[in-house]
């Protein structure tokens, strides 16, 4: 890959990509992904450069300070593809001098020639499905592949320079036990990944797990809350900082880009039901894919829903994202943002919350406690 960056002073944007493939679909998965064959694939990444030609000269005052990949499986694409996919995005963005570029891989899809071109294209953040490290349970999610093939690939990312990588990992998953899930913690943090994310299984409707556990989880409440604590404690004793509710990471090395969801700053969604942010307007792509590749083909539009947020909704998404990491919400920001106190917009919510132990003020600053953490959506509930 030719590399032609432009490097600018411009607002700051994020950028999402999401290549919907992957090997074969886990049976948990609702997110939109599916197999494909190399020649489909290799028509959505045409269309996928045909969409950012068509953002070029609408994101020409700002410049990518995040890029994600994400998916389903990127990492599933070959080397041609993502070459392609790579020269589109330099080619039709602006960048910071130092964006965060990750780029989602599961174990056993990535090689040597692939790492390869992932570092020449600038991209400096992998991100592993990792799940488990035990065979028996990945084998019950349906993942792929073992733990080591993710040791084989994790591995080889080290070896090829990569310094900042995050690994997902799952609790209340089939055949778990407190003490495997233990231990996959106790691995993990051996191998000292910058950025760990902590999942507890949610039974989705429309999965193959929704069928089998609908009516009973496939790990009790009690066990599940004891994974679910056990995740902080050994974590914090490995030196992990968590940042938000699910994420986990060495100082300094928290996901740039998903801070940006959270702290409702603009970002660019491209490809199949992909979601941006711009402004007050919320917007998503079409979520079929022979539709999308036939309105890309002709130029059309292929965003699907848009949303005008009004100023409640703006309000209200600032608690609800905000106080989902540890720092909260700023009340000098708020103010800032709507142009009213954040007492007089909901005084009664947050002193509710603080009475009932939910919610701590400190300062500037309004946070969940440990409690409030524990029954979050609870306290997000009284701001929408």
């Amino acid at each position: 890959m030719k590399s032609v960056w432009k490097y600018e002073h411009k607002a700051p944007l994020g950028l999402y990509v999401h290549i919907s493939f992957c090997v074969q679909k886990c049976n948990y998965c609702d997110f939109l992904s599916f197999s494909a064959d190399e020649k489909t694939k290799r028509q959505y990444v045409d269309a996928l450069v045909k969409e950012m030609k068509i953002w070029r000269e609408k994101t020409s005052d700002y410049e990518l300070d995040t890029i994600f990949i994400g998916g389903g499986t990127p990492s599933v694409l070959s080397v041609s593809d993502m070459d392609i996919l790579f020269q589109g995005i330099s080619d039709c963005f602006s960048w910071s001098k130092k964006p965060e570029f990750t780029v989602e891989c599961n174990p056993g899809t990535v090689d040597e020639e692939k790492l390869s071109l992932y570092r020449q294209a600038g991209v400096n953040r992998l991100s592993f499905g990792m799940q488990s490290t035990m065979d028996e349970e990945l084998r019950q999610l349906g993942r792929i592949h073992n733990y080591e093939q993710f040791l084989g690939s994790y591995e080889l990312a080290r070896r090829m320079g990569f310094d900042n990588m995050n690994v997902d990992i799952m609790s209340a998953v089939p055949e778990q036990t407190l003490k495997s899930y233990e231990t996959t913690l106790h691995r993990i943090t051996e191998l000292a990944p910058e950025h760990i994310s902590s999942y507890s299984l949610i039974i989705e409707e429309g999965t193959p797990f929704y069928e089998r556990y609908a009516d009973s989880p496939p790990v009790d409440e009690n066990t599940d809350r004891r994974m679910y604590e056990c995740t902080e404690e050994i974590l914090a004793a490995a030196g992990y900082m968590r940042y938000e509710i699910s994420n986990y990471a060495r100082p300094g090395r928290e996901c740039r880009h998903n801070i940006k969801y959270w702290r409702r700053s603009e970002y660019l969604g491209l490809g199949l039901g992909a979601a941006s942010q711009m402004g007050d307007c919320r917007f998503s792509n079409l979520r079929n894919l022979e539709a999308y590749l036939s309105v890309l083909q002709t130029g059309g539009d292929v965003v699907e829903e848009r949303e005008e947020l009004s100023l409640t909704d703006e309000k209200a998404e600032f608690m609800y994202l905000g106080l989902r990491m540890m720092q909260g919400i700023s009340v000098k920001e708020f103010e800032t943002n709507f142009g009213e106190t954040l007492e007089d917009c909901y005084g009664e919510e947050i002193t509710r919350c603080e009475r009932q132990g939910l919610l701590e003020c400190q300062g500037d600053r309004i946070f969940l406690t440990k409690r409030g953490i524990d029954v979050s959506n609870r306290v997000f509930a009284e701001f929408v």
